[in-house]
């Protein structure tokens, strides 16, 4: 049986054995936008939620834009050219929009990779900029939370006099999916915001996980969030296995993004009977398996269908290695995974991007996972608590060798844009 996995630009083709018992968990067909050029300027004249786009933005004379960085396969030109050419219309000013580029606390998106971003005539003719979570005085506080968090959120944005997110809505490891509200908070929220609402007091709760909303402290704090900062306008997309748009849902912050929410589980959630000895996924390929870091979440999307002491193999590209500088040096700083969650447990402990560790740690006392890779050396990758092993067919032979030739085996080859889950 030949399966090909997303992995890089080119998809990684692997080989499990014919007589297996194995279930293909994959994005549900659903036919794509028939003409999304249309479908998008109808939703901007009649949004879910709230009035027009171009009733917004009339007497307006500032905007900011809000879009994805590199790590979200996001249409950015398309919808930009809609949105652009309607609050233009509208009376905004060419020199009072600025497109603020959400990356969190991602690095910054520059020269070719800003141009693949957003297209070359809107990067030649608009100010595009990336949000710097580091960078304190480059946002404004707007108070502490009802949870206690303090929100800093990017001043380009709170200034804005017409304020506009747009994005993808995918399922999200912590916040349930992705879209909507959270290119705010951590789109472009400040390190002090993201490292409280990313602390253990939130991602240990057991709803704040993938696919989950009701009850899901990080979604409902980030929701409170971007109703702090304000959001006049969101422009969401869902995506087929070929990444062409299946939806596109306008309009209020919170209506618009559960419309979208409703199109993007349907699409995605695919279900095993019963748990599963060894899971075989990926990390969605480029541009979401570009760091270790990014590719975690390929592991934890699956988590819900492997056994306990079950096997994840993984296939991931790495190309830009394990991740922020902060990050890479948790590997160092801690002899395991144990020791480094009693550290984020106790007091006065952080480092920026621990909390994808501490995702990982819920898979790993769960799972034994195997990394595939050829971004990154086999000795790096057993550096990072995990196992490097040289292709899936070894992985899955050592797996049927450990579990029995009728091991139930489950293949996700999109990885996280798949919701997998146990019928019942």
């Amino acid at each position: 049986m030949r399966i090909t996995l997303d992995y890089g630009k080119t998809g990684l083709p692997i080989d499990l054995p014919d007589d297996g018992d194995i279930r293909i968990l994959d994005l549900s067909p659903i036919v794509p936008l028939a003409d999304p050029q249309t479908t998008l300027a109808q939703r901007l004249a009649q949004p879910t939620g709230s009035p027009p786009l171009s009733e917004m933005a009339r007497g307006k004379r500032s905007a900011c834009i809000l879009i994805c960085d590199i790590t979200r396969p996001v249409p950015n030109a398309f919808l930009l050219q809609g949105i652009l050419e309607t609050i233009e219309a509208a009376g905004v000013p060419r020199e009072g929009i600025t497109i603020l580029i959400a990356t969190g606390l991602h690095r910054p998106n520059v020269g070719a990779e800003l141009v693949e971003l957003v297209g070359p005539h809107i990067a030649a003719n608009y100010r595009v900029e990336n949000h710097d979570g580091k960078n304190l005085a480059e946002h404004t506080y707007l108070g502490q939370s009802l949870n206690d968090v303090p929100v800093w959120i990017d001043s380009r944005y709170i200034n804005a006099e017409l304020k506009i997110a747009t994005g993808l809505i995918e399922p999200h490891l912590m916040a349930g999916f992705s879209g909507g509200r959270k290119l705010i908070c951590p789109g472009i929220a400040a390190l002090e915001t993201v490292k409280v609402w990313h602390s253990p007091r939130f991602l240990e709760h057991p709803r704040a996980d993938c696919g989950l909303l009701d009850g899901n402290p990080v979604h409902e704090e980030n929701t409170a969030i971007g109703r702090m900062a304000g959001c006049d306008f969101i422009v969401n997309v869902t995506l087929d296995k070929q990444r062409r748009m299946t939806s596109i849902v306008a309009g209020d912050m919170v209506e618009a993004f559960m419309e979208g929410v409703a199109h993007a589980r349907r699409a995605a959630t695919a279900e095993v009977q019963e748990p599963c000895d060894v899971v075989v996924t990926s990390a969605a390929g480029y541009p979401l398996d570009t760091t270790f870091y990014q590719s975690i979440k390929g592991l934890t999307g699956v988590l819900p269908i492997v056994k306990e002491g079950g096997t994840i193999i993984i296939a991931a590209g790495l190309t830009e290695g394990i991740g922020s500088p902060e990050f890479t040096r948790l590997f160092q700083e801690h002899a395991s995974l144990e020791s480094f969650m009693r550290t984020i447990l106790g007091k006065d402990y952080f480092v920026m991007d621990q909390w994808q560790l501490e995702e990982m740690a819920k898979v790993c006392r769960k799972a034994r996972v195997l990394y595939v890779s050829d971004g990154l050396p086999a000795e790096t990758i057993n550096g990072l608590f995990v196992e490097a092993v040289p292709s899936v067919e070894q992985a899955v032979a050592e797996a049927l060798t450990k579990y029995g030739p009728r091991a139930r085996i489950a293949v996700v080859p999109k990885g996280p844009y798949v919701l997998p889950v146990v019928a019942g």
